[in-house]
C-alpha cells in the first residue's frame, strides 16, 4: 500500500482518538474529513470504507480500557474497587441495562444506518439536533446534582441513558454527547455521567466493530490490512492522550461550549454543501 494511503489511515485514526471522548461526533468528524477530503471510498470500496470507521474506534476503546481497567475488571468481579459510596457499587448490571435499547436497535437498523445515513449531510443534521440537547441538558439539568459518583448511579437512570443513547445511531448525534446530556438530565455531575458513558462504549462499539467485520469480511481486501492496523494505532495513541484531559475539562466548562463548536461546523458545512 502506498505511503499516501496509509497517512490518509493515520489522519483518520488521529481524527477519531482526538473527537472520540468529546461529544462533538468522531463518527461524524471521520465521515467529514474523508467525504470532503481523503476519499478513502475509492480505493477501499463503500462497505469497507464504512467499516473501517467503526474498527478504528476499537483502538480509542482500548485506550478506554487502559484507562479505565480497574473499574471494567470489578464489574466482572477481577477487582475490588476500594472507598466506594455507601450504599451501593456501580455493577455490570447497570451497564447491560444501558446498553440494551441502543444495542437492540442498532441490531435491527444496521444495514439502513450503514447504506443510508454515513453521509455529510446526515452528520450536519445530527450535529445541530445534537448540540440542542446538550444546550438543554446545562440549561435545565439539575443544579446540585445527587449522583456525583458511579456508584452512586440507579437503575432507572442507567435505563433513561441508554433510551438517550438509541439517538447516537444517527452519525453525527455523538454517543458521548447523548449519554452525557442523558446523565445530566437525570440527576448526574457531568464527570459521572462522562464515566458512565466511557464505561458503556467499551462492550456496544467493541461488539458493533465485530459484528461489522465479520459481515463485511468478504469484502474486505487483505492487501489493506495495513491501512486497517495504522488507523487502529492512531486511534490508540491519540485517544490516550486526550481521554483523561476531556474527563478533567467537562466537568469545568460543561458541555454548552462544545455544542457551539457543533453549530459552527454545521453552519461551515452547510455553506459547503449547499452554496
Amino acid at each position: 500500500m502506498e505511503f499516501i494511503e496509509l497517512l490518509k489511515a493515520l489522519i483518520l485514526g488521529f481524527v477519531e482518538g482526538m473527537t472520540e471522548f468529546a461529544p462533538v461526533s468522531s463518527t461524524g468528524h471521520m465521515i467529514i474529513v474523508d467525504d470532503m477530503w481523503l476519499q478513502t471510498k475509492e480505493f477501499l470500496g463503500g462497505p469497507s470504507a464504512n467499516t473501517f470507521k467503526i474498527v478504528v474506534q476499537l483502538g480509542s476503546i482500548l485506550a478506554v480500557v487502559v484507562v479505565f481497567w480497574k473499574r471494567l475488571f470489578s464489574l466482572v468481579g477481577l477487582y475490588k474497587m476500594k472507598d466506594t459510596a455507601s450504599g451501593g457499587q456501580l455493577k455490570l448490571t447497570h451497564v447491560l441495562v444501558g446498553l440494551i435499547p441502543a444495542g437492540v436497535l442498532g441490531v435491527l437498523f444496521e444495514d439502513y444506518i450503514d447504506e443510508y445515513l454515513f453521509r455529510t449531510e446526515t452528520v450536519l443534521v445530527g450535529l445541530v439536533i445534537g448540540a440542542i440537547l446538550m444546550i438543554f441538558a446545562d440549561k435545565f439539568g439539575p443544579k446540585n446534582p445527587k449522583t456525583k459518583t458511579l456508584d452512586q448511579i440507579t437503575y432507572s437512570q442507567a435505563l433513561k441513558v441508554g433510551l438517550v443513547q438509541c439517538l447516537s445511531l444517527w452519525p453525527g448525534f455523538s454517543r458521548s454527547g447523548a449519554t452525557i446530556s442523558g446523565g445530566v438530565l437525570f440527576g448526574m455531575n457531568h464527570k459521572t455521567a462522562a464515566d458512565f458513558t466511557f464505561i458503556m462504549a467499551v462492550p456496544i462499539m467493541a461488539g458493533a466493530s465485530f459484528l461489522s467485520l465479520l459481515k463485511n469480511w468478504d469484502a474486505i481486501n487483505m492487501d489493506h490490512m495495513s491501512f486497517y492496523a495504522v488507523g487502529f494505532i492512531s486511534a490508540f495513541i491519540f485517544a490516550l492522550l486526550s481521554i483523561k484531559f476531556f474527563l478533567k475539562l467537562i466537568d469545568r466548562i460543561k458541555l454548552t461550549p462544545f455544542a457551539i463548536y457543533r453549530l459552527v461546523l454545521a453552519a461551515v458545512l452547510a455553506v459547503v454543501l449547499f452554496l
